[in-house]
């Protein structure tokens, strides 16, 4: 605890890793801030349910004591898998063989929505931890640590730094000029609300899991989240300004329908409830990857953990769990006394989660190629007859 005592640590972004690594740090009794560009705690979280691993997010969980309040709120059946063709025909299910309930099998990924998982973190904060409505624009340096600057917010100071703000992190470029590339996959994301009712044919499809089914080259995943709601990918190959290029209006359902119709046109009608049901605006996502190799030069006061770090595909499930376990390691660098500066503790932290990274975005970009090939159905047979 040595190396903090009477440090102010700022971690810019409430996402899980940002949430966890706060969490951890003060069960250390160390002097935490988390600034936040959302309004409130209530803002609605985007994306689909998080499968948290036994070494990775489930290890933070609970580290941070948290297990037992993530038994309590994990979706019962949501990590339960059909594989699909265009036709909606079921060529894998595990839905009478998996498990509801199964933590004492490492193998057990158990789905966790993201707004609960972020409401279950915040809740074990303490009060006033996080600054709301925080929207980071630049840092300056000043003596040892850095001056942080917001929009419509007074500046304030902080000794560490501490970038878990995404994909698009406004911290990154203070630490490497290194860019995430394109992987050659968009992903159109769509969220149904109240689908039991709005959406009944999908519904029935999914039971309350996932659907992966695949065509070729193109995909359709799908998943349960809480209360009710449903989120959806349309996944396919596209160039990189495809957003731009394709002139679509993401507000408009209706050409968003008709774009799938002209795009999927092997697909049954059957997928077509997921455009008409879906609230608006679509989001479209192209997926991006840090560079395998990427590395840099340590910084005394300043890193960074999750997608700001080592963006990478979602197709291996391993994002957020990266994000855990960066905060797991990190916190536990700066708080074990194993290290007599925080340079040090940095530095071994960032050595060791490149590499892990790099290894986990290699999966995810093999698993993004399997999913987007000619043969895609028959691969990912293969590979989930396989596990």
């Amino acid at each position: 605890m040595m190396l903090l005592n009477s440090k102010r640590i700022a971690i810019i972004g409430g996402g899980p890793g940002g949430l966890t690594l706060a969490k951890l740090l003060q069960l250390n009794d160390v002097d935490v801030k988390v600034y936040e560009r959302d309004r409130d705690k209530s803002a609605r979280v985007q994306g689909s349910p998080l499968d948290l691993h036994e070494d990775s997010g489930l290890a933070a969980l609970r580290k941070a004591g948290l297990f037992e309040a993530f038994k309590q709120n994990f979706l019962p059946g949501a990590d339960r898998m059909q594989i699909m063709n265009e036709q909606a025909e079921v060529f894998f299910s595990d839905h009478t063989t998996k498990q509801i309930e199964n933590f004492d099998s490492k193998y057990f990924r158990p789905e966790i929505d993201r707004g609960v998982l972020r409401k279950l973190l915040l809740e074990s904060l303490q009060p006033e931890t996080v600054a709301w409505d925080s929207h980071f624009i630049s840092m300056t340096k000043q003596e040892n640590g850095w001056l942080l600057h917001f929009k419509n917010k007074e500046t304030v100071y902080a000794d560490i730094v501490i970038a878990a703000d995404g994909a698009n992190s406004k911290i990154r470029p203070y630490i490497t000029d290194i860019k995430a590339f394109y992987s050659g996959i968009t992903m159109l994301e769509g969220a149904i609300y109240e689908a039991g009712t709005t959406a009944p044919n999908i519904t029935a499809l999914l039971r309350g899991g996932k659907i992966m089914a695949f065509g070729d080259r193109q995909d359709v995943l799908l998943g349960q989240k809480a209360n009710g709601e449903i989120g959806f990918y349309a996944s396919f190959r596209a160039g990189e300004n495809w957003a731009a290029d394709s002139l679509l209006d993401f507000s408009d359902k209706a050409q968003i329908l008709e774009w799938f119709k002209k795009e999927y046109p092997k697909w049954n009608s059957i997928w077509y409830e997921l455009f008409e049901a879906a609230a608006t605006p679509f989001i479209p996502r192209p997926i991006f990857c840090m560079p395998l190799d990427q590395t840099w030069e340590t910084l005394p006061n300043l890193t960074m953990i999750g997608d700001a770090a080592h963006v990478m595909p979602p197709f291996a499930g391993e994002g957020v769990n990266m994000a855990m376990q960066d905060a797991l390691e990190l916190s536990e660098n700066l708080t074990s006394g194993k290290y007599n500066t925080v340079k040090k503790a940095i530095a071994a932290y960032e050595m060791n989660m490149l590499q892990r990274a790099a290894k986990v975005a290699q999966a995810s970009l093999d698993n993004g190629d399997r999913m987007h090939s000619e043969t895609a159905l028959s691969t990912m047979l293969n590979f989930f007859n396989g596990h």
